[in-house]
């Protein structure tokens, strides 16, 4: 299923309708769907580099606001919308898992990982904060900076350097993802030791 799904968006980031196809990838991975928008967003900034920022900017919006969308989920629907879809993508035992261990510290950090590298997925992370009520304007807030800066810099980063970065950060992400994951930790870490 997500091969195909995988090769349509490829075909999709050439089209007339690429921004608009971008946008609701963007927003459905933060709440729902578990395939991350740089299948759409990293073909269509290296066939068109003069627009990378741009579709960054696409992509930062939609991402965040479709990450308020699955707080909202979790906050008012969980019962109805989040545990479904938690159970079928089979991510209830890691929803659970972060919820008994979570603080206002742990979502930021989840956030900043999540955005950054998905790790946990966007869509477990925004329907958690919804669930245990985390304060949405800091949810947003972090939102914006997570997103923001990763679509940003991968967009400079292909408009730049183009295809050789591009195939760099497919061999190396997780790796990038483990240093992510890594940094935050002792960020979060040392911040809590203090």
């Amino acid at each position: 299923m997500f091969e195909r799904l995988t090769q349509r968006l490829l075909a999709e980031a050439r089209s007339p309708r690429a921004e608009a196809v971008l946008a609701v990838v963007a927003f459905v991975e933060s709440s729902v769907f578990p395939l991350p928008a740089e299948v759409i967003f990293l073909p269509m900034c290296l066939t068109r580099p003069e627009r990378a920022i741009r579709y960054a900017a696409i992509a930062a919006v939609a991402s965040v606001l479709g990450g308020i969308f699955g707080w909202m989920i979790g906050h008012f629907l969980f019962d109805v919308i989040a545990a479904p879809i938690l159970n079928f993508w089979h991510s209830m035992p890691a929803f659970e898992a972060l919820k008994a261990q979570t603080g206002t510290g742990t979502i930021l950090l989840l956030l900043i990982t999540s955005g950054a590298a998905h790790l946990p997925p966007m869509k477990v992370v925004t329907i958690l904060a919804g669930a245990i009520n985390f304060s949405l304007p800091l949810f947003i807030l972090a939102a914006v900076v997570a997103r923001g800066a990763k679509f940003f810099l991968l967009g400079w980063a292909l408009q730049r350097w183009g295809a050789p970065i591009a195939e760099l950060i497919h061999k190396r992400l997780a790796t990038v993802a483990l240093i992510v994951l890594l940094l935050a930790a002792a960020l979060w870490l040392a911040k809590s030791h203090l």
